[in-house]
């Protein structure tokens, strides 16, 4: 589709016209009272003029603008803020520059691990091109809030839930998933002359369905990354004692190595605390 170019319309001061339309009515009544035959004429069609003037003045507010057409062709729009005065026989339509947000529904779809989640989000927004909002799209307001949610829907469906922690995932890269969903919407909003501001994630739940059973996943997964760290930790210590032992010139074999790293691993990686054992024979027996 062939995108309409924005191009100012013609106007005035409004008060200047109306200081305009003001002499005429007045020649134009002055004449009729005072005159007959064709000068009648002449003052009828300056009133009639003066008259048909009302219907071109307009009063643009702060951040708003005014789409006009003239015989179903584009003319023109007017942003500049004031008492204006343009084509009378022209169609206006008002648009407003504001900034904007709306909160999409909750709603429930498939993530990319096919996992139901519920997910909802603001968005941020104002008209920067009220032509293409007027002529490139029906109604630019119901326009933005379907595009906004099929366009949510395709991030939920791109990325998981929860990832590895070398990847993408909605809950943990709330930046990224948020710079992806604002370009998203952006190229889906474009052609309306809809800028998107903002666009972040403000609910985001496994379905009631499956919730308890991945809140216990998601507990598992914590104890297994929290216990392949504790042993990690335990394994580096014992690495440094038997270097430090090996250092200071205690000789050990391989049979009382082992002893070590098990009882101190026992210790290290123990939940409880540890009773220790006394040997009162020696390694051997």
């Amino acid at each position: 589709m062939e995108r309409m170019k924005e191009q100012p319309v013609w106007h005035v001061n409004g008060f200047l016209a109306m200081t305009v339309q003001l002499l005429l009515l007045l020649v134009g009544g002055l004449v009729l009272g005072n005159s007959d035959g064709g000068a009648q004429v002449f003052g009828i069609i300056l009133f009639v003029l003066g008259l048909m003037l009302s219907g071109g003045f307009v009063v643009i507010q702060p951040n708003e603008s005014r789409v006009c057409t003239f015989l179903g062709k584009y003319i023109g729009e007017l942003r500049e803020e004031g008492f204006h005065f343009v084509n009378p026989f022209s169609q206006r339509t008002k648009i407003s520059l504001r900034v904007r947000n709306f909160h999409t529904d909750r709603i429930k779809v498939n993530d990319s691990d096919g996992n139901p989640i519920e997910i909802a989000a603001v968005i941020v927004w104002r008209v920067k091109n009220p032509t293409q909002s007027t002529f490139h799209v029906d109604d630019y307001k119901k326009f933005a809030d379907i595009q906004s949610e099929t366009a949510l829907r395709s991030l939920a469906s791109h990325f998981p839930y929860d990832a590895p922690q070398d990847g993408l995932s909605l809950r943990g890269n709330p930046t990224e998933i948020m710079n992806t969903f604002e370009k998203e919407l952006h190229e889906r909003l474009e052609m309306a002359g809809i800028e998107v501001m903002e666009a972040r994630i403000s609910h985001l739940a496994y379905a009631p369905e499956i919730a308890q059973v991945m809140l216990r996943r998601q507990q598992a997964s914590a104890v297994v990354a929290a216990r392949q760290q504790i042993v990690e930790g335990a394994m580096g210590m014992v690495e440094t004692v038997l270097a430090k032992l090996e250092k200071q010139g205690f000789e050990l074999d391989d049979e009382k190595k082992a002893a070590m790293v098990n009882n101190l691993l026992v210790a290290l990686v123990s939940e409880g605390n540890v009773s220790p054992v006394i040997n009162t024979g020696t390694l051997y027996q």
